[in-house]
């Protein structure tokens, strides 16, 4: 799950392997001693089923380690339960990794081989040295995300540094070839220096159809996005900003559906002004004309708001006058009871400690609360760069990120603020309102699904009157190893 704001403490999960005595009552008394340890149950699975006793896998989510201890005491006391063994599926999932790398085409003839590398490969490199922009359509680059880092602020931890970071990228690489079908590659780059950063992503850039900054600390990630964004004519996203942004604006969205409230009409506050704070305030203002109240107790991070056209205030007068309150402050309990307004719509997301409760706000009068647990980036940055690849963009803009908000809070089932994830409908809908709002503003170099875009094919290029000029006499096979 994606952390939007950074804090100190990281959640544990495990799974404990238990033996009971197959006696009515005993699981229940068994899962009421971990509840009320204050664990959060997941994933119950029995692994056996016998006639006097049972053994079963549970998952737990403990808030530290002195947490998970309390937990596995309580277990271990309950009567007719033996705790067999600690589990730690997290370190199982990762070993050998969790991304790979495979062949579009399986290569098992030499027939396969000519057409696939030499000396058929040739013909293709030629037409792409003469006219570039077919590399688009004849490799994997059109496909392919580049997801860079530095390592220099991962989810709670801060900063690792870049092969510390890799487990997260390959987990948001996984996900987001699993979500899309398309392919994202972690690049790790040891530099805290933004220009250095700069110019080593110009220099690899070429592999890739669009740039997905992640974890990079502030101020320097507002620089390194703003200066590739300038240089390159592709989509570059830092997706801790703009990712939590476009999820963050889908979830107000719907809350004020669901409370039956204009959100284009409502006064809006911005508790946390840090790279998340930042964005979600500017992709409101974007999306409702109206400009934000914003808050952070970083006086620095104040004045760059301001800079960027918003206004801050307090924390007590954007409590007291704003509507709708969006907080990103990573400060526990910061919002009391008393200070929430009737009717107010709060959306608390600090994790995993939010600035209030939902059940606290609901009580003191909110018409609507939300916590961080649900909002996701996963929700937002696979479709939003499927949709950008699709049109082959030149840039994400905010109309493509509004684009991508609407399209997921429209996704979201029922009463639900935000729709599953994991649902693949989902990142679909996302990526088709991209790629049109792409066209639309004017940024995409290619129209979707048109039949002249799905028509383009390798016989009609080759043949171009041109073509032998491609060619050297002494062109042999081992020019191409």
């Amino acid at each position: 799950m994606k952390r939007i704001i950074r804090t100190s403490k990281q959640k544990i999960i495990r799974t404990l392997r238990v033996k009971n005595q197959n006696i009515t009552g005993t699981l229940a008394h068994l899962i009421s001693a971990a509840s009320e340890a204050g664990a959060d149950i997941g994933t119950i699975k029995t692994v056996y089923l016998g006639e006097l006793y049972n053994i079963r896998d549970i998952t737990v989510v403990a808030n530290d380690k002195d947490h998970l201890k309390e937990i596995i005491s309580r277990v271990r006391n309950v009567p007719g339960v033996t705790l067999k063994q600690i589990i730690d599926d997290v370190l199982e999932k990762h070993v050998g990794g969790k991304i790979k790398t495979a062949a579009t085409y399986p290569v098992t003839s030499i027939d396969d081989l000519r057409k696939v590398y030499t000396p058929g490969v040739a013909e293709v490199c030629a037409l792409i040295k003469r006219k570039p922009a077919q590399a688009f359509h004849y490799t994997s680059i059109q496909r392919n995300v580049a997801l860079i880092t530095n390592g220099s602020r991962v989810l709670g931890l801060g900063n690792l540094g870049p092969v510390a970071s890799m487990p997260v990228m390959e987990g948001k690489a996984a996900l987001f070839s699993q979500l899309t079908g398309m392919n994202m590659f972690p690049v790790l780059i040891d530099t805290r220096d933004p220009k250095e950063f700069v110019e080593t992503v110009m220099k690899i850039h070429h592999g890739f159809g669009a740039i997905q900054l992640e974890d990079i600390e502030s101020p320097a990630n507002f620089e390194i996005e703003d200066e590739l964004i300038k240089r390159l004519n592709k989509p570059v996203m830092h997706d801790d900003q703009h990712g939590t942004a476009v999820v963050t604006l889908a979830a107000t969205i719907n809350a004020c559906r669901l409370v039956k409230k204009d959100l284009k009409q409502l006064k809006l506050g911005q508790l946390g002004l840090g790279a998340a704070g930042q964005a979600i305030a500017l992709l409101l203002k974007a999306y409702t004309g109206n400009t934000v109240l914003g808050f952070d107790i970083n006086e620095p991070a104040c004045e760059f708001y301001k800079k960027r056209g918003g206004k801050t205030a307090s924390v007590e007068e954007i409590m007291k006058t704003c509507d709708l309150v969006v907080m990103t402050t990573g400060r526990k309990n910061l919002i009391k009871p008393d200070m929430i307004k009737k009717g107010q719509v709060i959306l608390a997301l600090s994790n995993p400690y939010p600035e209030i409760t939902i059940s606290d706000a609901l009580k003191a009068g909110a018409a609507f609360a939300f916590d961080g647990t649900r909002v996701n980036n996963l929700l937002g940055y696979p479709g939003i760069f499927k949709g950008s690849l699709i049109a082959q963009a030149k840039k994400i803009t905010p109309e493509m990120m509004i684009a991508a908000a609407e399209a997921i809070a429209e996704t979201a089932p029922g009463r639900e603020p935000l729709p599953n994830a994991l649902d693949p409908t989902v990142h679909d809908r996302v990526a088709q309102a991209v790629s049109k709002a792409a066209m639309d503003c004017q940024v995409a170099q290619v129209i979707p699904d048109s039949e002249e875009f799905q028509n383009r094919n390798a016989v009609d290029e080759l043949n171009d009157e041109d073509d032998d000029d491609d060619f050297d006499d002494d062109n042999d096979d081992d020019d191409l190893d």
